[in-house]
Formats: structure tokens, C-alpha cells, sequence
């Protein structure tokens, strides 16, 4: 169409081919998602299936922290199903931490990420019907890496479930503090399974000194029983040394000179992460 210019650049290309494109109409950078039904049908029926549910999901959400969906179209003669979505500037989260392997980024931007996706989460499982992503992780959460806006993204495995199921699961991995896939000391699916039947954590979960840090991941990741809502998490007392901004601080140690009394300021965990970068 001769409303989306073209980049050289190529996003995706899997069974869903994905293109950067610009809109000339709205003067924003896109995505261009092209799949061949036809050739896909032929591969994996069942993916079919699944693309459809992607689209119609993306078309009934709108929220600041989920991948927004511009429009669709079916180009009836080569049997490609077009549709445009929003672009994150930097990628997934996998690729903006790879990128910034060398850098250690603090536990204040890890709980503001963590909040975004939270957010966006909430939002899922307060759709109506309730939506289940299934198969978050850092490889389908993507970033804005000139504002730190974080986004989830690739629905295409998401679940609609029944109004009556309680969908309180929050799956995803440790890969934004420990650098490395849960479980990564396990030498097949089959060790993998059996360390989470049975309840028992992944092995970087130890490296993490912090009490408070650790206490959130484990409530994450805790039996599904026991696990929080992703409302309930929002709240978690992990999330209380960012509600102010750092004016706020500033304003705060100003007052506190004035009145010659000193003001508590949040414990920092940097010290207690040494060692652990983000890459």
C-alpha cells in the first residue's frame, strides 16, 4: 500500500514475516506483519487458527503497555494477510539487554519494567473474556528505549478463558536480573519438569542477596495456589521505593535541610546485586 514507505530493515522472519514500514499517513514508524496463509495452512494448520486469535486480540485491546494494532487486510489473490502494528523503538527486552550487555542498570529501572508488564498483565486478565498470555518472557515484552515504556507483545499463544477462571498466572523467567534462562543448570526439558513439579527454584534465585528482591521473585514464581494476582502484585511492597520521582527526593532532601532534620530516604539494592549486570 502506498501509505507505508519502506525501510531496509527486516523484524521478523519466521512463518509471520515482519517489516519496519513508516505511515505516511500518521507520520509513525510501524510494523508490517505478512502471513502467507496458504503456505502456513499447509505447514501447521493449527497456526492458522492461532493468527486469527492474535489478530482479533490485538484489535480488542488498547492499553499503554500492550502492542497497539493500526489496522488489517486480506490481499485476497496471493493469500497474505496484512496487518500493521505498533513499533517499539529498541526491540525486545531480550535484544535491548544484549545490546546493553555491558551496562549494569539499576533495580530502580528492573521494578519499573516490571511494574509496565505488570500493568499490562492486569489488564489481560481483567479483559472480558479474561485473556492468558501463556508464553511471556523477555523475547515478547518489548521496550522504548529513549522513555523505558515497556510493552507486551505476540499474543499469538494467548488463551481466552472462561469469566470463572481464576487467571492468576504470571509466567515469564528471571532473564532481567540473573542474565539466563531459569533453570539453565538443568540438562533437559525432562530435569526441567521435574525441578518444577516438585517445587524447587531455579538455581539463580540463590545468587540474589537481596531479601526483598528475592521475596518478589519468589512470589512470582510461587505454586499456582499460592501465587498472587497480577493486581496483587502491583502492590507488592517491592514497588514502594518508586513512587516518588527523583524531584521528589530532591524536594524532600531540600525540606530536610531547612528543617535541619534528616529525611529516610528508600534502602538501595544496588550494593546487594553486585556482580549481577543485566546482559
Amino acid at each position: 500500500m502506498g501509505r507505508f514507505g519502506r525501510y531496509a530493515d527486516v523484524l521478523g522472519l519466521g512463518s509471520v514475516k515482519v517489516y519496519r514500514r513508516f505511515d505516511q499517513e500518521e507520520g509513525i514508524e510501524v510494523a508490517w506483519n505478512r502471513v502467507r496463509l496458504r503456505a502456513l495452512a499447509d505447514r501447521d494448520p493449527g497456526m492458522v487458527d492461532h493468527l486469527h486469535a492474535e489478530v482479533r486480540l490485538l484489535r480488542s485491546l488498547s492499553h499503554d503497555h500492550i502492542t497497539g494494532f493500526h489496522k488489517v487486510w486480506l490481499d485476497r489473490d496471493t493469500g497474505v494477510l496484512n496487518f500493521i502494528t505498533e513499533v517499539c523503538t529498541s526491540g525486545s527486552l531480550h535484544e535491548y539487554r544484549h545490546r546493553h550487555r555491558h551496562h549494569h542498570v539499576s533495580v530502580k529501572a528492573l521494578q519499573k519494567w516490571a511494574r509496565q508488564i505488570l500493568e499490562g498483565l492486569n489488564h489481560l486478565h481483567t479483559h472480558g473474556p479474561c485473556i492468558i498470555h501463556r508464553d511471556l518472557n523477555c523475547s515478547n515484552v518489548f521496550i522504548n528505549g529513549n522513555n523505558g515504556q515497556v510493552k507486551i507483545g505476540d499474543l499469538g499463544l494467548a488463551a481466552i478463558v472462561d469469566k470463572t477462571h481464576v487467571a492468576h498466572t504470571i509466567l515469564g523467567t528471571l532473564e532481567m536480573v540473573t542474565r539466563e534462562v531459569p533453570y539453565a543448570e538443568c540438562g533437559s526439558v525432562v530435569q526441567i519438569f521435574h525441578n518444577v513439579t516438585r517445587g524447587v527454584p531455579p538455581a539463580a534465585l540463590k545468587r540474589l542477596k537481596d531479601p526483598e528482591l528475592r521475596g518478589f521473585i519468589e512470589r512470582c514464581i510461587d505454586q499456582p495456589r499460592n501465587r498472587p494476582s497480577a493486581a496483587e502484585l502491583l502492590q507488592d511492597p517491592f514497588f514502594n521505593g518508586i513512587r516518588g520521582g527523583d524531584d521528589d527526593d530532591a524536594l524532600a532532601d531540600a525540606c530536610s535541610v531547612v528543617a535541619g532534620a534528616p529525611v529516610p530516604r528508600p534502602r538501595s539494592y544496588v550494593d546487594d546485586l553486585a556482580g549481577l549486570r543485566l546482559d
